[in-house]
């Protein structure tokens, strides 16, 4: 029998285990992180900067240490003086009917030349077209024969005369015959001023009619071409393309403007007043005119009233049917008394009375009490309490007031 195979197991020898050393380390590593996290707190609390010192106030006024943050804020702009302008007003140009002329054949006939061409320069009496015409042949013959028929009547008359001197006719020939001299030199009148309103003269021999600028200036249109057929009618005509006049000659250096005022601006409104005109062809250009005349009486379908302008324009970049906007300025000296004009977002209102804050001095903002008006186009008149040139608060104001009245 094997013995060692029944003999007992011995049992292991239980041994106590040391203490734990991590745990030890862990507490002693949690009390240096708080320590740290501590330090770092300190540190950063001595990193922050100091709160800036609040503004100080004086009755109406604020004033803020220099670089303080809510400077930042807040925005400046001058109040400028009031011109009181009609703006942003449509207007329409056209030519100046005082230096214009349109102008139609008084004959009817073929063109046979056309002498003249846009843009050019023409005197009064300078040809444009010349016109084959049978009328104006017509009138030529007729002041021809006339002529020849007074010659005739006053050798009529003279021999009349002369034989009733020497008993050799009656008194009834002589009478007869003057009767014939005056008949002949009304018809010889007649038709001498016939041809000169064609512009004709005893001289030409042909029935070509040379159609004449009768003004001087520059050839603005042209609707004409060698042969065409033009009557004397066409300005009676309903067609637009009949009614076109054959030559326009005008002076495009002082066109007239046509402005539609709204009822509610004519208050404002007056002859001779300054003209500021804008075309969106030149947006850097300003043109300057002046109001010649207003309409007595309002269009009764737009409820406006009609106002004629003159503008000037001595380069001559403006165009006839050229829309522009127009700014309509008062008097100059009924501008001095009209106060000043700033941006609207400039005054606010407390209990009914309108307020601004007016920069004194850098830093230094004085609340005011204004007298305003009527608000237009972002901007609103001041009446009283403002003068032209102060600098005053538009953006920003809303604080200012809550740093001098939080209660309102």
């Amino acid at each position: 029998m094997n013995l060692t195979a029944i003999a007992p197991r011995k049992k292991p020898m239980n041994r106590r285990k040391p203490a734990s050393l991590p745990v030890a380390t862990g507490v002693f590593r949690s009390l240096a992180l708080s320590g740290l996290l501590a330090l770092g707190a300190c540190a950063r609390k001595s990193a922050l900067p100091p709160e800036p010192p609040a503004p100080r106030i004086d009755g109406e006024k604020i004033v803020f240490p220099a670089q303080a943050p809510q400077l930042a804020s807040l925005t400046v702009e001058p109040a400028t003086a009031r011109k009181l302008a009609i703006t942003h007003a449509t207007g329409r140009l056209y030519w100046n009917d005082d230096t214009t002329v349109r102008i139609f054949t008084p004959v009817a006939g073929r063109v046979a030349s056309v002498q003249a061409d846009i843009g050019q320069v023409v005197t009064a009496g300078t040809p444009l077209a010349a016109i084959s015409s049978p009328d104006f042949g017509q009138a030529l013959a007729d002041a021809r024969t006339a002529a020849g028929n007074l010659a005739s009547a006053e050798k009529a008359y003279r021999r009349a005369r002369d034989l009733l001197a020497n008993d050799a006719a009656a008194q009834k020939d002589v009478e007869a015959a003057e009767a014939a001299d005056v008949a002949a030199t009304a018809e010889r009148d007649r038709a001498q001023a016939r041809l000169a309103l064609y512009g004709g003269s005893g001289s030409e021999t042909d029935e070509l009619y040379l159609l004449r600028s009768p003004l001087a200036g520059i050839v603005v249109e042209k609707n004409i071409n060698p042969g065409q057929e033009v009557r004397a009618d066409q300005m009676l005509a309903n067609a637009t393309n009949l009614f076109a006049p054959l030559f326009v000659v005008g002076d495009p250096r002082r066109l007239w403007l046509q402005l539609d005022i709204a009822e509610s601006d004519l208050e404002s409104l007056s002859q001779g007043q300054k003209l500021l005109v804008h075309a969106k062809a030149f947006p850097e250009k300003v043109f300057s005119g002046v109001v010649d005349r207003i309409s007595p009486e309002m269009d009764p379908a737009t409820r406006t009233v009609k106002v004629r302008g003159v503008v000037e324009n001595p380069d001559q970049l403006l165009k006839a049917e050229m829309y522009v906007s127009v700014d309509v300025v008062r008097d100059e000296t009924a501008v001095a008394g009209a106060g000043v004009e700033i941006s609207s977002k400039a005054i606010f209102t407390v209990d009914s009375q309108d307020y601004v804050f007016v920069e004194s001095a850098p830093g230094e903002f004085q609340r005011r009490k204004v007298t305003a008006g009527t608000e237009k186009d972002s901007k609103t008149p001041v009446v009283s309490g403002l003068a032209t040139g102060e600098q005053v608060v538009t953006e920003g104001g809303l604080l200012l007031q809550a740093i001098l009245d939080p209660a309102n």
